[in-house]
């Protein structure tokens, strides 16, 4: 339905005009006072010292970034990015980050990100991976590129089969010791390095000769170091003597012999199992990675993934398995699979626009619609019908260390809702958002990945369309263009016009009314379906999409 708004945006833009006009907000209805109320806890628990939220022991929880991004796309408050950016450079700073192989440690024992409990989780990386990415997005900095760059180095080459699938974690011992796989001695390194590059590796990683590592058991120094920057490369640059350029060269020959020195240590255990859940974050990491950094190598990993999961881990009916090792499938797929998958799939469709690749998004969410849905109350269950023979299935909302499979259902029924124009999915959005609300609403901080749905349904949303032969080099340019965008409340879709009924149209009817100009790339730029005017012009394309005229 071209018209048809989503009853979701409907409901949230009526408690809008409600309490800016002072009238009383409905029980249980969303009210936009939840986005400033995440808002305020979030900054009263930001440590303004170090970055991240709370004190003592640090988790990375992404999805809090990627939701202050979201609030200051929507509000303008820079203090919101503010609080992303001094997060992520001190989390990349840290010890909680592989500085020699890449990757993130699950966590910092510590408020400063230095001591890190040293197990490596294929969630966390793709999870932070997309943080760092929606940050460059939204900033232009390559930092951000270059450490996500980094953390998908590390997946592709430790965590990746054979096959192309990817394993689950890392174990935090190695030799019975935890984290000996990643420490060094000082004068283990002048070894390796000889002792001019070893004393400038000391001054930029904070080695001390009686190590800066403390014994968990006695609390005394272990005579080893884990690696950390306590500043960024202007300020080391500064202390060494070197230029920027100089230092950065330096530290990346020494980085490389230490790594390769390392590879010939004992190395932790890896747990080889596949889980669709996790995979599914992978996927969506890659894709997005693929198409905003302009890596196409991300998205064909993750396009062989996503095609080995359906064809290993999907059964005839259609239904997800939840587990693969070494070609042993099995276990009932839970909520978070599909939701995760689906997620994966619908990024995987924003970078390579194979309606192929939507298709098979659609008919996941709709296996876990008929599935998982408490039709009595709205949301979904943990367990599909029949899966367990418990007395009570349970259902989750929780966003902790993983987001939730409600709060990832809700945005990806959203998104698709918005991709195709099927009310039915704006329904099903809306019965997870009221089934939930109350409890969100009393402690948001713990909910962030169900306010990102919330707020993709309340903020400017931009449907795209781009009419345009895929390999013409001004259908390219319009949709590289729209990957140097920040837009997470916008979608794109693709239609060839190669035939009057081709895949897109029968997955999305809404955009076989549009059609190219002279057989150019033509944009519409669309709000709740209801289009602006085409344009061959992708200047006039970005205009309309940054302003909403």
């Amino acid at each position: 339905n071209r018209k048809g708004i989503t009853e979701s945006a409907r409901s949230i833009t009526r408690a809008l005009q409600s309490e800016n006009s002072g009238a009383p907000v409905e029980e249980g209805q969303v009210s936009p006072a939840i986005f400033k109320d995440t808002f305020a806890q979030l900054s009263q628990l930001f440590d303004t010292r170090y970055g991240g939220f709370g004190r003592n022991q640090k988790f990375p929880r992404p999805h809090n970034m990627r939701y202050l991004l979201r609030h200051w796309k929507r509000t303008g408050d820079t203090s919101a990015l503010k609080m992303v950016e001094e997060t992520l450079q001190a989390m990349r700073r840290g010890g909680i980050y592989d500085q020699v192989g890449f990757g993130f440690h699950r966590y910092a024992t510590d408020e400063a990100w230095k001591l890190p409990h040293f197990e490596k989780m294929l969630y966390d990386q793709a999870l932070i991976a997309m943080a760092y990415i929606e940050t460059y997005a939204a900033t232009g900095k390559q930092f951000y590129a270059d450490t996500a760059r980094e953390i998908f180095s590390y997946v592709l080459r430790d965590m990746t089969s054979p096959e192309g699938l990817f394993y689950s974690a890392e174990d935090a011992d190695s030799e019975g010791e935890e984290g000996l796989f990643y420490l060094w001695r000082a004068d283990e390194l002048e070894r390796a390095l000889g002792k001019k590059d070893a004393a400038l590796i000391g001054q930029v990683f904070n080695v001390e000769n009686s190590g800066n590592f403390l014994d968990e058991a006695s609390g005394k120094k272990s005579g080893r170091n884990i690696f950390y920057r306590d500043a960024d490369w202007d300020s080391l640059s500064k202390r060494s003597g070197l230029k920027r350029t100089e230092l950065e060269m330096h530290i990346e020959s020494a980085r490389q012999r230490l790594f390769r020195l390392r590879e010939e240590r004992v190395h932790p255990f890896k747990d080889e199992k596949v889980l669709v859940d996790w995979n599914g974050l992978m996927i969506a990491a890659l894709a997005m990675g693929g198409r905003l950094l302009n890596e196409p190598a991300y998205t064909e990993a993750a396009e062989k993934a996503a095609d080995l999961i359906l064809g290993k881990m999907r059964l005839k009916d259609g239904r997800l398995l939840h587990r693969w090792n070494r070609g042993d499938v099995g276990i009932t797929g839970t909520l978070d699979d599909y939701a995760f998958l689906v997620w994966g799939l619908t990024e995987l469709y924003q970078a390579g626009l194979d309606s192929s690749v939507l298709n098979a998004a659609l008919e996941l969410n709709t296996v876990m619609m008929e599935e998982f849905e408490d039709s009595g109350k709205g949301g979904f269950f943990l367990t599909a019908q029949g899966a367990e023979n418990l007395l009570i299935r349970p259902k989750e909302i929780y966003d902790g260390a993983i987001p939730s499979g409600n709060s990832v259902a809700l945005l990806n029924m959203l998104r698709l809702a918005r991709l195709t124009g099927n009310s039915n999915l704006e329904k099903k959005a809306q019965s997870t958002a009221d089934a939930f609300y109350s409890e969100v609403k009393k402690e948001p901080f713990g909910y962030t990945q169900f306010i990102s749905g919330l707020d993709f349904a309340l903020s400017e949303g931009y449907e795209i369309v781009i009419v345009g032969d895929p390999d013409a080099k001004d259908t390219g340019a319009m949709l590289s263009s729209l990957n140097h965008q920040f837009s997470p409340n916008a979608v794109v879709v693709l239609r060839t016009e190669e035939k009057d009924d081709d895949a897109i149209t029968s997955l999305a009817p809404y955009t076989r009314f549009h059609t190219s100009i002279d057989g150019k790339a033509t944009a519409y730029v669309c709000q709740n379906f209801s289009c602006n005017q085409p344009t061959t012009d992708v200047k006039k394309m970005l205009s309309l999409l940054n302003s909403g005229s």
